[in-house]
């Protein structure tokens, strides 16, 4: 028999507070999925720059525009933010950094250096 215990819980993903490392690591996985969703733009854009000159000023163009500046800046975070936890977690796959002070700190030095190298890359870049 089922009694009520047994009914499903709703559970609102709004009001769950992770800890900075969950919320790494699920923006982790999310910048993968973004850099492989933009893989296939990528080509192409890689394509057209290196068909003529007229692609390549046509693929500048869209890369300059208001919406490929943030699309770039957001490739670009995203690459960042991947490589950094990434790092981070190889670190802690050999034991360095795993004690509570140490990665909550490693944690907030990936959410918090991944923009801003991401901000200072793409201002040299563009």
């Amino acid at each position: 028999m089922h009694g009520a215990h047994d009914r499903p819980v709703y559970l609102n993903l709004l009001q769950i507070r992770l800890p900075v490392a969950g919320v790494l690591s699920i923006l982790h996985r999310i910048t993968g999925l973004l850099m492989f969703l933009a893989t296939p733009l990528i080509i192409y854009l890689l394509d057209l720059s290196l068909g003529s000159a007229a692609g390549y000023a046509q693929a500048g163009e869209l890369l300059h525009g208001g919406l490929g500046t943030i699309a770039l800046f957001g490739l670009l975070w995203s690459l960042l933010h991947h490589l950094f936890a990434g790092v981070r977690y190889l670190l802690l796959d050999v034991h360095i950094g795993v004690d509570k002070p140490y990665y909550r700190y490693s944690a907030w030095v990936v959410l918090i250096a991944a923009p801003l190298v991401a901000a200072v890359v793409a201002g040299v870049l563009l």
